[in-house]
C-alpha cells in the first residue's frame, strides 16, 4: 500500500477518533455561535494577490471558537493587523470547536485548507505527517525561537522540523485549601521539593480525617471521558517511569503502556478511588471551590479564577508530585501553523508572527489566564512572573517538567484507548488487562498504517 493511500486512510480514520478525543472543552465550544454553512466553504486558495506586485494579499485563516475572552482577543488581533497593513489582509473564519477538527480534516483531504489555521496540541503531528502543513523553521530566527518556552517548541516539532507556534501553553498542577492542610498537619511542598508518592498519599489520608472533607482529592472526573483523561492522567504514568508508547521509535505501545511502571501507576491511581480519597462520580464541578468538601484539586491553570475567588488567602498553588521517577506535568494547547496549500506562505508567516508577538500573547493570556508562550511575555504577566500566584505553572514548563503528548501521527488512537482505560480503571477493572488491551489496539493501528512511515 503506497504512502499517499496510507495517509488518506489515516486521515479518514482520524476524523472520527479525534472528535471523540477532544473532550469537554470542544463540547462546550460547539455551543458557540461562530459556525454557519459558509465556514464549510472556506478555501485554502484565498491567498489572493501578490505582495511583490503591490497587490493586496488576502490570507485566509480558520480559528476554533474558544471562550468569549479568547474570541475577543483574536478578533482584536486580526483587526489590529488589518488596520496596520495595506499589503496583507486577514480573512478569518470562525468554526465551532466541536466541529472544528472534523472540518479541518475534511478540508485537508479535499485540498481546501486555509493558509493559517490553529489546532489542538498533539494533533499537529498527523497534519505534518500527511504533508498538510509546511515547516516554519526558515521563518523563525534564533532570537525568536529562544524566547519561546521549550514546551511550545516541543509541541510544535515533528521529525526534527518546527510546524507550529502557540500564544499560550497549559499548566497542570495542584490547588490546595491551605486551611485544611494546616489542620491536617500536611507539609506544603515547593517546586524544588515536591511531594513524593508517600507524602502525597499520607496527605490524602490525613485530610480524609477532617470532618469538613468528604473526598480529599478532586480529579475533575466530572469533565467526562475524553482528552482530559489523557492530558491529566498520563503524567502520572510518566512520573512513575511509564508512558503511553515507546518513544524511541513510536512503533509499539506493548511493553510500555502495559509495562510494570505504567501498571503500578494505574493501580495506584485506582487505589485513590478504592480508598475513598477521590470521587468516581462527582455530581458537579465545585467540590473544591464551592462546597469545599475536597482539599486538593488536581487540575490546570484555567481554574485559577474560580478557585482564587472562592478561597482567597487559603488557596495554595502547588507543583505536581514526584511519584517515583520525575515530577511531570501535562502541557500543550492550541497553536498555529501554515498549510501546504497556501499560495503565499511568506504572507501567512507575517500573520502568524503577529499572532504570537509578545503584545498579542499578553492580550490573549490576560483574557484566558493561560501560561504565556514566550519568556518576554511571562516577565510581564502578573499571574506568571517571578513571585506571581501561578509562577509554579510557568516554572514547570520552563524547567523541562512538561512532557508533550506522544509526537506521533496516530495520537488519536492513543488518546481514545487510554481514555477508555482510565474510565474502566475508575470503575474497578483489572489494570493489567485494560492496559494490555489498549496497547494491542494501538499497535494494531500502527500496523494498519504501515508504521506511519516518514519520507
Amino acid at each position: 500500500m503506497n504512502r499517499l493511500l496510507l495517509r488518506l486512510l489515516a486521515m479518514l480514520a482520524a476524523i472520527g477518533l479525534i472528535a471523540a478525543a477532544c473532550g469537554s472543552d470542544d463540547d462546550t465550544d460547539s455551543a458557540g455561535d461562530g459556525g454557519d454553512d459558509e465556514s464549510a466553504d472556506a478555501s485554502g486558495d484565498d491567498a489572493d494577490g501578490d505582495a511583490a506586485s503591490g497587490e493586496t494579499v488576502t490570507v485566509s485563516m480558520w480559528w476554533h471558537t474558544g471562550t468569549p475572552e479568547e474570541m475577543e482577543a483574536t478578533d482584536a488581533a486580526v483587526e489590529a493587523f488589518n488596520g496596520s497593513r495595506t499589503d496583507i489582509q486577514i480573512d478569518k473564519t470562525d468554526i465551532p470547536g466541536g466541529a472544528y477538527t472534523d472540518q479541518v480534516n475534511a478540508a485537508a483531504l479535499s485540498g481546501d485548507l486555509p493558509c493559517v489555521l490553529d489546532f489542538d496540541g498533539p494533533f499537529v503531528y498527523n497534519f505534518a505527517w500527511s504533508d498538510f502543513l509546511i515547516p516554519i523553521d526558515q521563518y523563525v530566527s534564533d532570537e525568536l525561537r529562544n524566547d519561546f518556552l521549550p514546551s511550545i517548541l516541543d509541541q510544535g516539532t515533528y521529525n526534527g522540523e518546527l510546524y507550529s507556534l502557540g500564544q499560550f501553553d497549559s499548566g497542570l498542577g495542584l490547588y490546595a485549601n491551605g486551611a485544611y492542610l494546616d489542620a491536617a498537619g500536611v507539609r506544603i511542598p515547593t517546586f524544588d521539593d515536591p511531594w513524593d508518592l508517600g507524602e502525597f498519599e499520607g496527605a490524602l489520608e490525613a485530610l480524609a480525617e477532617l470532618p469538613e472533607v468528604e473526598f480529599p482529592l478532586d480529579l475533575k472526573i466530572n469533565y467526562g471521558q475524553g482528552e482530559w483523561y489523557t492530558y491529566g492522567f498520563s503524567p502520572i504514568l510518566q512520573s512513575f517511569g511509564g508512558d503511553l508508547i515507546d518513544r524511541s521509535d513510536y512503533q509499539s505501545a506493548t511493553g510500555t503502556l502495559d509495562g510494570p511502571s505504567s501498571v503500578e501507576a494505574m493501580e495506584t491511581f485506582q487505589g485513590w478511588f478504592e480508598n475513598g480519597w477521590a470521587d468516581p462520580a462527582p455530581p458537579g464541578d465545585d467540590s473544591f471551590y464551592g462546597s469545599k468538601t475536597s482539599a486538593i484539586s488536581f487540575v490546570g491553570h484555567w481554574m485559577w479564577g474560580q478557585h482564587s475567588e472562592a478561597l482567597g488567602d487559603d488557596l495554595l498553588v502547588l507543583p505536581m508530585p514526584n511519584f517515583g521517577g520525575d515530577a511531570v506535568t501535562g502541557m500543550g494547547s492550541w497553536n498555529y501553523g501554515i498549510s501546504s496549500s497556501c499560495e503565499n506562505p511568506d504572507a501567512a508567516w507575517e500573520v502568524l508572527e503577529h499572532l504570537v508577538s509578545t503584545d498579542e500573547i499578553l492580550a490573549m493570556t490576560a483574557g484566558n489566564g493561560a501560561v504565556p508562550a514566550r519568556f518576554s511575555a511571562l516577565e510581564q504577566s502578573e499571574l506568571y512572573q517571578e513571585g506571581g500566584p501561578l509562577e509554579v505553572f510557568a516554572l514547570q514548563l520552563s524547567e523541562g517538567r512538561g512532557v508533550p503528548r506522544p509526537i506521533f501521527p496516530g495520537y488519536a488512537t492513543i488518546t481514545e484507548e487510554f481514555a477508555q482505560v482510565v474510565a474502566d480503571v475508575i470503575a474497578g477493572a483489572d489494570v493489567q488487562a485494560e492496559l494490555s488491551d489498549a496497547a494491542a489496539a494501538i499497535d494494531q493501528n500502527i500496523a494498519d498504517n504501515g508504521g506511519y512511515p516518514i519520507g
